[in-house]
């Protein structure tokens, strides 16, 4: 009987090895694009559906406060101001966390110095106590007080910083609101003008301002821009130096980021 000669097979070993690198790379290349599905429907509940709840729930409280207003006695201005605080797309200290947010800030001293009206049922801390229309924009947004995010900001309301002055009053009415996510109601004030028309409704009152001038960019602790007469602490020759009765807009600048803080300014021009 002969000898079988053994059958060698070349690049077995070799084709087994690219086998299994195959499969690692087709594992990994589904793991990223799993990763890549969960990244986008983050953004888009962040960046679309969150807008979506937070403006219709604006929409919502808006027509509640117009209903209420339409039942019960007049009212004047004599709305108080809360001590809450909280994120700020407006003047405030570092990101956290969410997008186009400031961390926790309080009013600086002389903020809180300003003309604080006497407190009332309307001045309950992060209760919608106005209405704001910007007819320029389209926009009609309630106003509450206070600037926490998740209890103010988040819902798309605007956000009256503690401690300026309530609306129509001497001082600064003061405000902040979200640029992007979350109903982003200030997110086209960049598009202001001088001699646009800023509307504050209350109960009974209605407090028409008109823009004067917009600060384009500014860091987020220049808290010289909600002082009682408004004037950046950072570019000096920005805002105004005489008394008066003010309404200050903020923001975060550029769109999609919290580096720096947009300020569009207005002046009293008829109470009714």
């Amino acid at each position: 009987m002969r000898d079988r000669v053994p059958v060698v097979v070349q690049g077995s070993g070799r084709r087994g090895r690219r086998a299994g690198l195959a499969g690692v790379l087709w594992v990994g290349a589904e793991l990223i694009v799993t990763l890549g599905v969960v990244v986008l429907l983050l953004v888009v509940h962040q960046a679309w559906w969150t807008n979506r709840q937070a403006a219709a729930a604006a929409q919502e409280q808006v027509q509640a406060l117009e209903r209420a207003w339409g039942d019960g006695p007049a009212a004047g201005p004599e709305t108080g101001v809360g001590d809450g605080d909280g994120g700020v797309p407006g003047v405030g200290a570092e990101p956290s966390g969410a997008a186009d947010s400031g961390a926790a800030t309080a009013a600086p001293a002389a903020t809180r110095a300003a003309a604080r009206p006497a407190a009332g049922p309307s001045a309950e801390r992060d209760r919608a106590y106005a209405v704001l229309r910007i007819p320029r924009l389209g926009l009609v947004v309630p106003v509450a007080q206070g600037v926490d995010k998740r209890a103010v900001l988040d819902k798309g309301y605007a956000g009256q910083y503690p401690g300026t002055a309530g609306p129509g009053a001497p001082g600064n009415f003061a405000l902040a609101g979200h640029r992007n996510t979350h109903g982003e109601p200030f997110r086209y004030i960049n598009r202001l003008r001088a001699g646009d028309e800023l509307i504050v409704d209350m109960r009974g009152r209605r407090f028409t301002y008109v823009v004067g001038k917009v600060l384009g960019e500014t860091t987020e602790r220049d808290t010289g821009v909600i002082a009682p007469v408004p004037r950046s602490v950072v570019k000096p020759d920005q805002g105004y130096s005489e008394p008066g009765a003010y309404i200050t807009l903020t923001t975060c600048t550029p769109e999609y980021s919290s580096k720096y803080r947009l300020v569009v300014w207005g002046t009293l021009l008829r109470s009714s």
